[in-house]
């Protein structure tokens, strides 16, 4: 343990000792030097299932996401991913004064993208300097990790405290303290546990505290009961000027949908990693993102946007794993946003930077789709149609999730399609031919044989889809939108190209009803976004999604014509990817300053303080919009880097860079593992 916390040490020491300058070119670090409690964005360490979302306040998270796990908040009428027990959080008190933001100074946080770790630096008057990192641990998807060092500038007496606090909204909260004692160790293990609000799933969590001491010379642990929200357990230590103390601190939490038996599993799981020890924990969770880390992109000659690249990379690896079958919501492991829900924002925004650098995070999210087909299938009976009608908000069992007062439930349909094409890039990325037997045929089989059903046939060139919301929502209620439309056609080719794939033969209607679903154009050949739309401000891009993502339209000529229509009628109101798109399509077109322009607008004014965590829109207070973190890659990826999904897998169109890029690298890329350059 000794010699893993004394590197962090220096590290942390270093920092507070020379003022951060030494990460001020560190591609590696986004830095938070001026925080202001009162204008306060937390940056969230997680590991796909849970998020820590930090917080102004010293030793402490504003809060614990867990993945998968959903309930009724009474908030809209329908189910929210859950928040859990503040298990992480610690107090401090120092000479029998209880530590609180107004008493440090030299508050800073820097967050370690390349180990996924956040340290706080403080100084608690002229008593102590304190260095605290903490870290939800890749390979342990339960569990966090928190270490602490304290250096004492005079002698002083300090008792630190891991705080177990139950939010509000948790019931029935039980709180308990055991030790468990062997010959070589002492396991102390502060636990509780409660039901979710509607009482139907139990959640747990349990820390123990880690000490440098050997076995009977660490710290008398006192456990304190204040109430049913509240228990702590804490320790004294008494230091000598020059002294510097390390503890660490472990913390799993789990619920009920993951384990039977949740109270248990949360303390099995804090005793493991209790007696790893802080060497062996730190290394494992180090290799996992060092593997992460292999797919990348590096940007030669442009710190600034290096470490916003990489801060949006860091998210989506953040909030998803492999091996599991969770998806992605729009503001992933940082809170309450849009419910938790996962929408077109996953397949569409999200889901294409995770498929050309994380092939096997990018299956996870289809899995959790994949498992929900049932619901889909019922959706669609429900509504009159074939096949599979898949959500536009889904949460825990696939069932449509959207507020009633939204009309988005019931009629974007176009997330069917998006369901259905990111299957089918995913072959084409992987060539897995079991996974399309077992899992994309049967989906994209139900999506084509939904879009069959859905459109109405009015003659040759007139399988018109009416009455929907399109990517832009502001226009409700329309028909034969320029998107759904573009994407109900593209997926039913790729169904009948999947049947062929596997040696069956595709329901020739799928074919027919393709022909014959109808892209509208003005007088001037302009793509229509819709039936009846007559040139009013959009929320986000629509028409233009044709070319980019999809290949409905290829002609330059009318590519630029979409382009010059619809980027001046584009809100600055509306949310960050749209922007994203256009920068995809003016890289492709050979304009790399304007794709460059475009590419900044999408995410620069969303950035909000102190880590600039992106909001969804130019100005917003909602962060993190991880599905603007996903459009922005994709310009990058698929726009400025040429990236594209093809038949023959994954290729490299002929791009150039802006003159603020020296060069761009993507490394990682696709099974292969790939890299790919513009210079």
């Amino acid at each position: 343990m000794r010699s893993i916390i004394t590197g962090i040490f220096v590290c942390s020491l270093s920092m507070t000792m020379t003022g951060q300058n030494n990460l001020s070119q560190s591609p590696w670090h986004i830095q938070a030097l001026q925080i202001d409690a009162n204008r306060y964005f937390g940056v969230t360490v997680a590991n796909g299932m849970i998020g820590l979302v930090s917080s102004s306040e010293p030793m402490r998270v504003n809060d614990v996401v867990l993945n998968g796990v959903y309930d009724y908040y009474q908030r809209g009428r329908v189910s929210n991913i859950l928040k859990t027990f503040n298990h992480i959080n610690m107090n401090l008190d120092v000479d029998g004064r209880r530590m609180g933001r107004g008493d440090i100074s030299n508050y800073a946080q820097t967050l370690d993208m390349q180990k996924a770790a956040l340290t706080t630096t403080f100084d608690v008057g002229d008593k102590i300097s304190v260095t605290h990192t903490l870290m939800a641990l890749r390979h342990l998807p339960f569990t966090a990790l928190s270490i602490v060092e304290i250096k004492a500038k005079k002698d002083v007496t300090i008792t630190p405290m891991s705080v177990i606090e139950t939010p509000n909204h948790l019931v029935d909260p039980r709180n308990t303290y055991s030790e468990i004692d062997r010959p070589h160790v002492l396991i102390p293990l502060l636990t509780s546990s409660a039901k979710s609000p509607s009482g139907k799933i139990a959640v747990a969590a349990s820390t123990s505290f880690l000490f440098d001491e050997p076995h009977g010379t660490e710290p008398r642990i006192i456990h304190e009961d204040w109430d049913y929200n509240m228990h702590l357990a804490k320790f004294t230590k008494k230091l000598k000027a020059g002294e510097t103390y390390r503890f660490a601190l472990a913390g799993s939490t789990v619920s009920s949908v993951h384990y039977n038996d949740p109270v248990n599993e949360a303390e099995r799981l804090t005793i493991f990693a209790k007696l790893e020890g802080v060497d062996r924990l730190l290394k494992r969770h180090e290799q996992a993102w060092a593997k992460l880390w292999e797919s990348d992109i590096i940007v030669d000659g442009d710190l600034q946007a290096q470490r916003d690249i990489r801060f949006a990379l860091y998210h989506l690896y953040s909030f998803a794993r492999e091996g599991t079958a969770y998806s992605l919501s729009p503001m992933g492991l940082s809170g309450l946003g849009y419910n938790g829900h996962v929408f077109w924002d996953t397949e569409l925004w999200m889901y294409p930077p995770l498929l050309i650098l994380q092939p096997e995070i990018a299956r996870s999210l289809l899995e959790y789709r994949f498992e929900r087909l049932e619901m889909a299938k019922r959706n669609a009976f429900s509504h009159g149609y074939a096949g599979a009608m898949f959500p536009w908000e889904s949460s825990a069992d696939g069932s449509e999730d959207t507020p009633v007062w939204a009309l988005t439930g019931p009629f974007q349909h176009h997330i069917t399609g998006c369901v259905g094409w990111a299957f089918w890039n995913y072959y084409l990325v992987t060539k897995d031919k079991n996974w399309l037997q077992t899992r994309g045929y049967p989906v994209l089989k139900e999506v084509a044989d939904f879009w069959a059903s859905r459109v109405e046939r009015n003659g040759p060139g007139r399988y018109d889809i009416n009455n929907v919301i399109g990517a832009n929502e502001w226009q409700e209620n329309i028909d034969n939108n320029a998107f759904t439309n573009g994407m109900a056609l593209t997926v039913l080719g790729y169904a009948t190209q999947a049947a062929l794939e596997m040696g069956l033969t595709p329901d020739p209607d799928w074919k027919h009803v393709a022909d014959n679903i109808p892209i509208l154009e003005f007088p001037d050949g302009a793509t229509k976004e819709n039936a009846t739309y007559d040139g009013v401000m959009i929320k986000q891009a629509d028409a233009n999604l044709l070319a980019y993502p999809l290949k409905v339209i290829t002609d330059e000529q009318r590519v630029r014509k979409d382009l010059a229509y619809y980027e001046p009628r584009m809100s600055p109101e509306g949310p960050a990817m749209g922007f994203s798109v256009l920068a995809t399509l003016y890289a492709r077109l050979g304009d790399a300053e304007k794709s460059f322009q475009l590419f900044n607008k999408s995410y620069q004014p969303n950035k909000v303080p102190p880590f600039g965590v992106l909001a969804e829109t130019a100005g917003g207070t909602n962060p993190y919009f991880a599905t603007g973190a996903g459009g922005m890659l994709q310009a990058v990826i698929n726009g400025l880097g040429g990236l594209d999904i093809t038949d023959a897998g994954i290729v490299q169109l002929k791009t150039r860079l802006p003159k603020a890029w020296k060069g761009l690298t993507i490394k990682g890329v696709g099974v292969e593992k790939g890299a790919y350059l513009v210079r």
